[in-house]
């Protein structure tokens, strides 16, 4: 066996029939020799570590256009060219490229089509082309071969092969306009070969190298990104981490990582403003541009020059004046293979994205996919728990969740209140955290004094059983303490303003006249008792007494307590996983104490903010009558007979109980006072028992309310298709009433009285006079004539009132548009209205009819009509003022 020369003996090892073959060879030669081989294989490592430390340059990327530009230069000095240009060839996109400078000093790519021109025909086929008219060439193309502003004469074109083949050029070499006016020659032709196969030899060793080098950065990177994504559980965290890694990754100017949201169809993201600290979100539809296309077909896209695509929207670039060049984008999936979001990349910092990018951004988007619906899954779950916690605190009975053994795990505010803890008193606001942190961990029946609690509670986590168990008694008791934090200290020459903190004390289960903060009795040492002990007297008188334990914590004189007493129901039950076991428990208590009582019944008419301002003042705050500004509403069914008599008693009960709950929410809304239900009517009051925030603004609340009801209306028709429509009529009018509860003793309901009241009522029944479904008075319209569309209906003298009262119908609010027919008709009617209040009654009759072109139904208008014709007979007496006086409610 022998080996060439120098240089090759790695490679010659390398190959299948040497292998082997140096170990047979080292054991017969020679010291001198075995030392020359040596050498000669140090020398082929040291060029690989040569090479390796090249590939690991960060220069390596402008190697190529350094030696691009020297033997540019130099090839057209010797071959005596006006201009020169060696382009690439890019065989994965068809294309010639080489970069230049713009304008600006700008580098540039230039990109050219390898199947045009006289440059497509050299680099595809491998030939020469020396023309002295190169216009005049039958694959002359001038977009291609003629550079913008110049002109062309002379021209030669050659190839620069691979030295694995001579059939596939790596470049192409263009020269243009040969010094003194002549054609370039073949010795020219012949001088370039000279040098080209060593150019092309050095032209693909680099790119080579850059592939290699390339590839090895990448692979690096890729590592790197797919530990930084497994570090985060945070989905904000986690899209800033995935940005970031990719733009690194493809040596991209900007990237960014849409992620699906199917419910909307739309693609969303975070990115940082320029703070680069505060995160905003940006939405696209799902099937719009460029990352909509990916995420609609799942197929990724390479854009060269994204303005040339029609799917690219440059108004961005025209806002920002940013210029978007290049465009890689691919789709995101889980690990189900769904896709879930796209990643985008914008500019690549040197040429176009490659083959290459595209699969390391593949492997990028398979590890960042993993990241994403790990991050979304933790995301989900938090938003969850939270959900869950909401819906803890929310629930106004008091809830207890408790492990196998009984600790307590969560307990929500009312659970908490039920204790006596003041959840919502400002100079107590830390008090409900350290309230919590007491509790928890805490054996629930320790701290929640009721009888067999702990009993019922073991046996619902040992055999999943469930107790309910009505009217027990919890008491407890509050010891108040007054502190003064760090910050008051120092202003306690100006202010004295003491935070007050409330300890939990639970009763002594032997002698009720002693608690314990915390209900800690066990485990104290007495150390403990003796540092929380107030003074020395009371430790030596309590040495004394047969109560006192050295392990066990002071216990507190109930004089010293805030005793609390609870009625309430208690309920157990198991936690039960998703395998079937008991995973802990749920101690539930309802208060039905008075105060429970009285707010419940509350309730019923009142809201619960409302009834909150009202349980604050007291129980008598609604026992004083009181004179109060207010609005009342009347709503009552029209044509109720006709719409129950084919339904069953307990049918109509369930379609009253239906229609009436969305009615009462649309009084509720608006803040307003369920005064009661009259049969198939209900009365509702607006500004009472208290008065609305600000004071007269009750008028605009019960309009409101009424318009919420004539929509809720719709959607109850809607709900009901093929069932008779409900219909129903409104009254409004506003005025000063007496508010109060009324009644006996034995039963008392609030409500208010008045001549607004009775006012209202009378309304309602006028709706079925004028075919209206909303009436209002002229006095709940003063309070708010520029808020809403009203069309003056009459001036009436109602049944039993000497009074006349202005009435208005109620279009709609008049922040809504409204149409112009609807305009138009209104001014018809408008001017019939003044030609009937002047006694003008033929010309009103004409304004009517007209109006009653536009709306042959119209019954305000039929009734005018009706009117003017009867005057025009009978005109009525020199005093009358225009008031139609009402002969029945």
């Amino acid at each position: 066996m022998t080996f060439s020369n120098t240089g090759s003996v790695l490679a010659t090892l390398t190959q299948v029939n040497f292998m082997g073959a140096l170990t047979s060879r080292v054991k017969s030669l020679p010291v001198p020799e075995l030392v020359c081989l040596l050498d000669f294989i140090t020398a082929e490592f040291q060029q690989f570590i040569r090479a390796m430390d090249l590939i690991n340059n960060e220069a390596l990327e402008s190697l190529l256009e350094q030696l691009l530009d020297a033997f540019t230069v130099k090839i057209g000095q010797i071959l005596q060219a006006d201009r020169t240009t060696i382009f690439l060839v890019d065989s994965n996109k068809n294309q010639l490229w080489h970069k230049t400078v713009d304008a600006l000093g700008e580098d540039l790519e230039v990109r050219l089509p390898m199947d045009a021109g006289i440059l497509g025909y050299v680099a595809t086929t491998g030939k020469s082309i020396n023309v002295a008219e190169a216009r005049s060439h039958e694959h002359f193309n001038s977009e291609v071969d003629e550079p913008p502003g110049y002109q062309i004469e002379t021209m030669l074109c050659m190839p620069i092969f691979s030295s694995k083949s001579q059939h596939e050029p790596v470049a192409v070499v263009r020269l243009l306009n040969k010094a003194g006016n002549v054609s370039f020659s073949e010795e020219d032709e012949q001088q370039f070969q000279a040098f080209a196969d060593s150019i092309g030899i050095i032209l693909e060793s680099c790119q080579s190298f850059y592939v290699v080098a390339r590839n090895q950065r990448g692979v690096a990177a890729l590592l790197r990104a797919t530990t930084t994504l497994g570090q985060s559980l945070d989905l904000e965290t986690t899209l800033r981490s995935v940005m970031d890694q990719a733009r690194d990754l493809m040596q991209a100017d900007r990237s960014t990582l849409f992620l699906l949201n199917r419910e909307t169809n739309e693609l969303w993201t975070k990115i940082a403003k320029a703070d680069d600290k505060t995160m905003v979100e940006i939405r696209i539809p799902a099937n719009k541009g460029i990352a909509g296309y990916v995420a609609s077909t799942g197929q990724p896209l390479n854009i060269t020059d994204a303005y040339d695509d029609p799917r690219f929207d440059p108004s961005t670039d025209q806002k920002t004046g940013y210029r978007t060049r290049t465009v890689l984008c691919m789709p995101v999936h889980n690990a189900k293979g769904e896709l879930i979001g796209v990643t985008q990349l914008i500019n690549k910092n040197q040429g176009t994205f490659t083959p290459s990018d595209e699969e390391f951004l593949r492997a990028f988007n398979s590890q960042a996919g993993m990241a994403l619906q790990n991050s979304q899954l933790f995301q989900n779950v938090m938003v969850e728990k939270q959900y869950q916690k909401d819906m803890l605190q929310s629930l106004s009975d008091a809830v207890i969740s408790t492990d196998l053994q009984g600790r307590v795990v969560t307990i929500n505010e009312a659970a908490l209140e039920l204790l006596g803890c003041p959840v919502n008193q400002a100079k107590s606001k830390h008090n409900p955290q350290i309230w919590e942190d007491k509790l928890v961990n805490r054996y629930v029946w320790e701290v929640v004094p009721i009888e067999n609690l702990q009993f019922r509670l073991e046996d619902s986590l040992n055999h999943a059983a469930r107790h309910y168990v009505p009217e027990q008694s919890l008491t407890v008791g509050l010891l108040v303490e007054k502190t003064l934090n760090s910050q008051q200290q120092q202003q306690q020459q100006q202010e004295e303003e003491e935070e007050e903190s409330y300890i939990l004390a639970v009763p002594d289960r032997i002698d009720p006249n002693l608690y314990y903060a915390w209900g800690e009795n066990s485990a104290w040492t007495e150390e403990v008792a003796l540092a929380e002990l107030a003074n020395a007297q009371s430790l030596f008188a309590l040495r004394n007494s047969a109560l006192y334990h050295p392990y066990c914590p002071l216990p507190i004189p109930a004089s010293r307590i805030k005793v609390i007493e609870r009625s309430l129901n208690l309920t157990v039950n198991p936690l039960i996983n998703p395998e079937g076991g008991v995973r802990g428990g749920l101690v539930v208590l309802e208060d039905i104490s008075r105060e429970k009582r009285m707010k419940n019944t509350m309730y019923r008419y009142l809201t619960p903010g409302v009834v909150d301002k009202v349980m604050a003042l007291g129980e008598g705050a609604l026992m004083v009558g009181e004179r109060k500004e207010v609005t009342i509403l009347f709503s009552d069914i029209r044509g109720y007979t006709t719409l129950t008599e084919n339904l069953g008693a307990s049918d109509v009960v369930s379609l009253l109980n239906e229609y009436f709950e969305t009615m009462v929410e649309a009084v509720f809304h608006y803040e307003g006072t369920l005064d009661k239900f009259i049969g198939d009517a209900l009365m509702a009051v607006f500004g009472a028992p208290l008065p609305l925030n600000p004071p007269e603004s009750h008028g605009w609340m019960a309009i409101q309310s009424a318009l919420d009801m004539r929509r809720r209306l719709k959607e109850f028709n809607d709900s009901r298709p093929g069932a008779d429509p409900f219909r129903f009529g409104i009254g409004i009018s506003s005025g000063e009433v007496v508010s109060g509860n009324i009644g006996s003793q034995k039963r008392m309901d609030y409500t208010v009285i008045g001549d607004a009241v009775n006012l209202s009522s009378r309304l309602e029944q006028l709706t079925k006079e004028y075919g209206c479904d909303i009436i209002l008075s002229e006095f709940t319209y003063s309070l708010c004539p520029e808020g809403i569309w009203v069309r003056e209906l009459d001036k009436v003298r109602v049944k039993g009132k000497n009074q006349p009262v202005g009435i208005y119908e109620l279009l709609q609010n008049s922040s809504e548009p409204i149409d112009g027919e609807t305009v138009r008709f209104l001014e018809l009617y408008s001017n019939g209205r003044d030609a009937y209040i002047a006694r003008n009654f033929q010309q009103a009759i004409s304004y009517f009819e007209a109006a009653l072109a536009m709306r042959p139904s119209d019954r305000p208008v039929e009734v005018h009509i009706e009117r003017s014709l009867s005057y025009l007979e009978i005109p009525p007496p020199e005093d009358w003022d225009g008031v139609h006086t009402m002969t029945r409610k």
